[in-house]
């Protein structure tokens, strides 16, 4: 993806995962990163357009109708922080990395 931001979160704990997947957001998309997996947890930061993350492990959450269409999947990319899977590009309408535990 040419132009593209590669966004590193975290500590070394999800650095240090060796397969982790980077994933772009959704174009042109400030896409809110929250506390846990739902729209009813705090928003932390925003992330800038044009960027892609890190899928730590994957869990069921609020149910969310975005670009890639509607998931109540959520993806941790890094510790306490939670984006929609609705507006991550990852292939796929399931779960593309481990359940968090």
């Amino acid at each position: 993806m040419a132009g593209a931001v590669l966004l590193v979160l975290g500590g070394a704990a999800d650095a240090a995962a060796a397969d982790v997947i980077y994933y772009p957001v959704a174009p042109d998309t400030r896409l809110n990163v929250r506390t846990g997996p739902g729209t009813s947890f705090q928003i932390v930061k925003i992330l800038p357009y044009d960027v892609q993350v890190p899928i730590i492990c994957q869990t069921p959450g609020t149910t969310v109708d975005g670009y890639y269409g509607t998931s109540n999947i959520w993806d941790r990319i890094a510790s306490g922080q939670y984006v929609s899977d609705a507006y991550v590009h990852t292939g796929s309408d399931g779960y593309v990395a481990g359940r968090c535990g």
